[in-house]
């Protein structure tokens, strides 16, 4: 067993991410990868100070303390997988908890080491039809999207019955909250700004003119939320406009561990997305998951590839956005409307990108406005909290903001994330719904 120093010996310097050698040939090997497994789940098992972030660790501690030996050497290796499924990486633990990432000799990146175990798995043929399916979002997004199926697939997702068919079919919660979709997408919504040329005032990193990545999601499911940021952009005098075309940006089959299809995905977007930048446009995407895998994922699995080293330095969450402008005193800051109280989410992929709590800084902006930040996951993931199996561990993870939420009594309530804001708005249950950050900053404006 490894001995774990006092906390004091943990690493105090800044983490140092190294990039995922996912083509190396001994990548995919099972032996070294389990090895590996149990050398960081012993050091793991010896902290445990990620214990509340997610299931994955309690599950882990769990196999521990009912195994003979009550250390990792006693667990099974065929249940490190339990320990595997329920990480959805978030990246919580090696940015905010673990004091044993590199730079620290032990080399601990925990996200990095279930990505490559569901990697072997999805390599070995061990991934169920069900989430393949579930994580080809432009696919589903595209078939859902057609005017008279888009009726159908969202009234079949009320429906109890038809809800019961699709849990012992696709092993998905007959409880859980589905998205609806929209054949009035957002690409189409702003078809007129494709083309769009006009010049923005610089300061600083930002540019002042911003090409959306409109993102799976926001464009089938939610696309109010771009048309909220478009009308809050050139509100702020930033003209806008969106990539000519794209496809998913591979964060949900990151997930899944299928590596191939996350660089067809980057083959298909970074040439778009670099030529935007070429011709002086920021990026910017309204789901923080979407922001972080070009900010952070690719350029760790694609190190030496200088078109994607410049998207993700291109790329900014809005309120990222909007606060450099606010800095650079650029904002609007000509609110109509207060917000009184707002309990915010802070969505984890929206944390982890290190930039501050950037929403929280831009709505304090507004007149009589208070915001209560609530930094815990939600529990739902991508996929997450709908199948079947992690539906009830999702819901005890999401007890914690739902108590702070209603310990608030908040005026309105919401995320950066629309899933997790959804979420929440589904656990509190009634006729309540969450309100994105964008909109209420619409709403302040009055626009």
């Amino acid at each position: 067993m490894a001995t774990v120093p006092p906390p004091r010996e943990g690493n105090l310097e800044a983490p140092t991410r190294h990039p995922l050698d996912w083509q190396a040939p001994g990548f995919y090997d099972s032996g070294a990868l389990f090895s590996e497994l149990e050398r960081v789940f012993d050091i793991c098992h010896g902290c445990r100070r990620c214990v509340s972030l997610c299931r994955a660790f309690p599950t882990l501690f769990d196999l521990v303390d009912e195994s003979e030996t009550l250390e990792v050497d006693g667990v099974a290796k065929d249940d490190y997988w339990q320990v595997v499924d329920h990480c959805y990486l978030c990246d919580l633990c090696y940015m905010t908890k673990c004091p044993y990432v590199p730079p620290h000799e032990w080399n601990v990146d925990f996200p990095h080491l279930m990505l490559r175990a569901k990697a072997v798995k999805f390599k070995q043929g061990g991934t169920r039809m069900r989430d393949r399916l579930i994580t080809g979002t432009d696919r589903l997004g595209r078939l859902a999207g057609i005017p008279v199926v888009a009726g159908t697939v969202n009234a079949a997702n009320k429906s109890k019955t038809l809800r019961k068919v699709l849990g012992k079919v696709l092993e998905i919660h007959p409880e859980a909250r589905l998205p609806e979709y929209h054949s009035d997408t957002l690409r189409r919504r702003l078809a007129d700004h494709r083309r769009r040329e006009a010049r923005g005032e610089p300061a600083g990193r930002t540019r002042g003119r911003v090409a959306l990545f409109a993102t799976c999601y926001g464009n089938y499911n939610e696309p109010h939320l771009g048309e909220d940021l478009t009308a809050v952009l050139e509100h702020n005098g930033i003209p806008v406009t969106i990539a000519g075309k794209e496809r998913c940006c591979g964060m949900p089959k990151l997930e899944l561990g299928d590596l191939e299809a996350v660089r067809e995905a980057k083959e298909y977007n970074i040439p778009v997305l670099a030529r935007l930048v070429d011709k002086g446009w920021d990026l910017m995407a309204v789901v923080p998951s979407c922001v972080l895998m070009f900010k952070q994922e690719l350029p760790l699995m694609f190190p030496d590839d200088p078109d994607v080293r410049k998207v993700g330095e291109h790329i900014f969450d809005p309120f990222e956005y909007l606060a450099l402008r606010h800095k650079a005193g650029l904002l609007n800051t000509d609110f109509k409307q207060p917000l009184g109280k707002v309990a915010y989410h802070v969505a984890c992929h929206q944390r982890v990108q290190n930039i501050g709590m950037k929403t929280r800084e831009v709505l304090s902006l507004v007149p009589d406005t208070e915001i209560k930040p609530i930094e815990r996951c939600s529990g739902h993931d991508g996929t997450y909290a709908v199948k079947a199996e992690f539906y009830p561990s999702a819901m005890k993870i999401l007890r914690p903001v739902l108590r702070r939420v209603e310990q608030e009594s908040p005026d309105h309530y919401g995320s950066d994330c629309p899933m997790a804001g959804n979420f929440i708005a589904h656990g509190l249950g009634g006729e309540g719904r969450a309100e994105h950050p964008l909109s209420l900053l619409r709403k302040a404006y009055g626009i």
